[in-house]
């Protein structure tokens, strides 16, 4: 291998993390359109490999339907062959790590440390009146479901956060204030320092 390999530019990865009812999807489409990323959503790549009915997909499905846990490298190598296929070099990995042990996978595996962690912070009250005003009627947004999926993120995501915040790799967003307001604070993470600094 030697040194050539040292050489290529690694991609630059930032984390999206959020409760449910964050409103981080709306957010992340604006990264995307503003500042040229790509939008991964390890979630949508899970979703995608069942519909598509390989063997990965059968196999991912019947872990899901059995309350499994998909295996960190299962999402890992969808996220890997995303980035990959994109052409692209910078990525917002959205809803992905949902724990430590994801977290010291995506890093053992890919080798690659995430530029920061976007973290929208949401009070959960805020949450629920959010997800439960959204007319989509999601049959899951019942104040029960949403709670627990609350309780599930703030139990497994948070050490994530946590971890990052000790290495000062966490940009936290007040995500309760409304969306261009928050978009704002988004777009200022995102330029880069020196672009600022010229009028």
């Amino acid at each position: 291998m030697g040194t050539a390999g040292d050489s290529e530019k690694k991609p630059t990865v930032v984390f999206v993390l959020g409760g449910p009812g964050s409103g981080k999807g709306t957010q992340c489409a604006n990264i995307v359109e503003h500042f040229g990323y790509t939008h991964l959503s390890a979630g949508d790549l899970l979703r995608a490999e069942i519909k598509s009915g390989s063997e990965n997909g059968t196999m991912i499905q019947n872990m899901i339907k059995e309350g499994k846990i998909v295996p960190s490298e299962v999402t890992i190598k969808l996220l890997q062959k995303a980035m990959q296929d994109s052409g692209n070099d910078k990525f917002l990995i959205d809803g992905f790590p949902r724990n430590e042990e994801n977290r010291a996978a995506f890093e053992a595996v890919t080798k690659i440390e995430p530029a920061f962690v976007l973290f929208f912070d949401c009070p959960e009250e805020e949450m629920e009146r959010r997800i439960l005003s959204r007319n989509q009627g999601r049959e899951d947004d019942n104040i029960e479901t949403i709670r627990k999926r609350f309780k599930v993120f703030l139990e497994s995501s948070l050490p994530v956060v946590e971890y990052y915040e000790s290495k000062g790799k966490v940009q936290k967003v007040d995500a309760a204030k409304p969306i261009d307001e928050v978009f704002e604070v988004v777009k200022a993470i995102f330029t880069p320092k020196d672009e600022k600094v010229a009028v």
